[in-house]
């Protein structure tokens, strides 16, 4: 496996892969590998040849959310904090708003920030094991319109409210999964390959109408 920490891999249909490579912190999403993904998601949505992107994380998680230890080192440090939550908003804008479908490739667990994550992909395929919590209400404000969008206000509401863990069958139950498969990657890979095989200038506008019913105004501060 690559030493980078988001690992890009391009196929010949216009389909790309973004893997969090961040095992070793259960692919936990720092300043910079939130900035990565902003990066390649900017640049990959500017080119008219890309159809969609699938996210996926190595290891045994998708994905625990936001480095703590960042936040930990913000706490006396004004600077550090305006830089963190200005890399949040605009990791948060760079996937809602990412001109092509997005799909999250669960191969595990979606935590806190890893959760929100999955929740602003346009489709949600996991496999066994993986399972969804906001560990982070005890001391945090979670995205709600995103969650909301998916399954509902009072639902939604719920789940930013208390921390319980949701398990892959009411996620399915709930229409917080599109799909379960043994291999979420290969099953995403499929549904991306579908949505390739598409007119790519007709796929970017039904996203436009997604973005565009989201409703959240692109100076909108997600994070908070």
């Amino acid at each position: 496996m690559s030493d980078e920490q988001l690992v890009v891999t391009e196929r010949d249909n216009g389909v790309v892969l973004l893997r969090l490579n961040r095992p070793d912190v259960r692919n936990a999403l720092s300043i910079s590998l939130r900035d990565d993904i902003s990066n390649a998601l900017d640049l990959l949505g500017a080119r008219p040849e890309i159809a969609a992107i699938v996210i996926t994380g190595t290891g045994p998680v998708f994905c625990a959310g936001f480095d703590l230890t960042e936040f930990t080192a913000a706490a006396n440090d004004p600077q550090l904090t305006a830089t963190l939550w200005a890399s949040s908003d605009r990791f948060h804008h760079a996937v809602l708003r990412c001109p092509v479908p997005v799909i999250a490739a669960l191969n595990g667990p979606a935590l806190a920030g890893g959760f929100d994550l999955a929740t602003l992909c346009d489709l949600r395929i996991a496999q066994p094991g993986a399972w969804f919590a906001r560990p982070e209400v005890d001391w945090a404000q979670p995205l709600y319109q995103p969650l909301h969008d998916l399954v509902g206000g009072a639902l939604a509401r719920e789940l930013c409210l208390s921390s319980r863990r949701v398990e892959l069958d009411e996620a399915v139950r709930i229409g917080l999964v599109n799909r379960v498969a043994d291999d979420a990657l290969e099953a995403a890979f499929e549904v991306a390959d579908q949505i390739a095989a598409r007119p790519h200038e007709a796929v970017r506008a039904t996203k436009a109408k997604f973005i565009a019913v989201a409703g959240i105004a692109a100076q909108a501060t997600l994070a908070l």
